[in-house]
Order: structure tokens, then sequence, then C-alpha cells
């Protein structure tokens, strides 16, 4: 079995064709088909779905993808920057076509370290939301385990000592640094806060150390049988005190106050 991890990290993802709208079409197939990686989708539209506002209201999911919110979340608007057979719309999160406070919700799933430019972002989530809306995001994490692999064995970048906030554009895939939520929700959420003091971080919490690696993503098989799931799952919230050194992931909430 770790015989078997170590390849799928070493391995890495192909960044050759990453860009293509038919690469998210792909990805969409083996979403639905592998229950590791399904399961890991449901569980993170249920944590949309319970830090949402509570009142009805008009959510917005960034870079869709190949995902498949609006079976958990019917009222979300699906989007990315290119047309996909998913997506209801498609929009930059730099320059959303938007009226002030229309939403009640930004929803993204591994798409914030994507953005060239986070603070355009953030001032449209300004614009856009209603007080006590939520930004929701999941994102790569800098634990100690998550460093590690991010940054010596997975395929995008991974450097938390980048000083600025932005990303050299290349593609909608290719631009990227996992380091960057942890730059800015972490390391300068000081400066976060001096610039956007109507978005108010909740939490950032790391979580899922194997999962995703179990599951293979969408570049590798299944490394475990379906049923073997729950057993994972379980394990997992066992040592869940630890998931600050070892989680690959992170849970992040932000609320706009003003």
């Amino acid at each position: 079995m770790v015989k078997k991890i170590l390849k799928f990290l070493k391995g890495g993802a192909s960044v050759e064709g990453l860009d293509s709208p038919s690469a998210s079409v792909a990805h969409s197939k083996l979403i639905r088909q592998k229950r590791f990686l399904r399961e890991i989708y449901e569980e993170t539209y249920g944590f949309f779905r319970e830090n949402l506002p509570a009142e009805n209201g008009t959510i917005l999911e960034l870079g869709s993808g190949g995902g498949f919110i609006k079976q958990k979340l019917p009222n979300a608007i699906s989007s990315d920057v290119v047309v996909l057979p998913g997506a209801d719309v498609v929009l930059s999160g730099l320059t959303l076509p938007l009226r002030n406070a229309s939403l009640s919700g930004v929803v993204m799933m591994n798409v914030f370290h994507h953005l060239p430019d986070v603070r355009s972002f953030f001032r449209e989530c300004s614009r856009t939301l209603t007080t006590g809306g939520k930004v929701l995001m999941v994102e790569p994490a800098n634990t100690a385990w998550g460093r590690f692999v991010y940054k010596h064995l997975h395929h995008e970048p991974f450097e938390p000592d980048q000083e600025s906030w932005e990303l050299e554009e290349r593609g909608r895939m290719t631009t990227a640094n996992d380091a960057l939520p942890w730059i800015v929700f972490c390391r300068d959420r000081d400066k976060f806060e001096k610039e956007f003091p109507d978005l108010k971080i909740d939490f950032v919490t790391p979580y899922m150390p194997i999962r995703y690696l179990l599951s293979g993503g969408v570049s590798f098989p299944q490394l475990l049988p379906s049923f073997c799931y729950p057993i994972i799952n379980t394990l997992e919230k066992s040592f869940s005190r630890l998931h600050k050194y070892l989680g690959m992931f992170m849970k992040i909430s932000i609320t706009k106050v003003g």
C-alpha cells in the first residue's frame, strides 16, 4: 500500500491539457465513478450547506469544473471561466457581473490558489455579498504533511515564501501556488484584516490527511476498494487532533460583516 501511495505522489498529474475544458469533462466522469472522490465532493458540499446563511439566497460556486454541486445545493449557480456542460454561466471571480449585495454565499473547492489577483476577488466579494454572507473554501493546507506532499511530490507549485498575493497568469489550471491560501489567511492574516475589514475570517481548519491520496484523484486509480471508505473516514476522524500537523486540505470560512 505504501508503495502504491508513493507511486501516486511521485508520478503526479500531467500538466499537459489541464487548461482544456475537455480535462474537466473527463474529471467529471471520474469524480462520479470513484467512491472515495465522490464522497469527498459530497462532504465538501455538505460543509458549504452547513455554513451558508440560513435564509434562502443566491449562492455562486466559482470554478465548478467537474463537480456536481447542484445535486446537493439546487439553488447554487455553478460557474467557470470556460464553457462546461455542468456550468450555468461563464464568468471570472475577479469581475463578477452581478449587482451589489446580490449574493448570500460564494463557494469554491480548490479554486482560490489558482486566482492570479486575489485582491480583485475579495473586492468583488465585498461588493456582491449581503451582510452576513459567506465565502467558503476548501484549499491546500501548509501543515507538516501537506507541505511535504505539495512542495516535493505534487505537480502544482507550492511556494510559501512568495511575498506577493499575485500569480503569473498562465492558464485556468496552470496558474497556481498551492500555498496561496495559507499565505493570505494564515501568514498574512493581519494584512488581510486591515485591507478588507468587512470580511471576517471565521476559521481556517486543516483536515483530510489521507482520503484524497487514497482516492487517486483524477489522475490515478483508486488505491483501496470502495467499501473501505467508511473505515478510512472513521480512522481520519479518530486522530483529528493531529490534523493541524497532517491535514492536506483546510476548510475556510469568511463572513461579510460590513
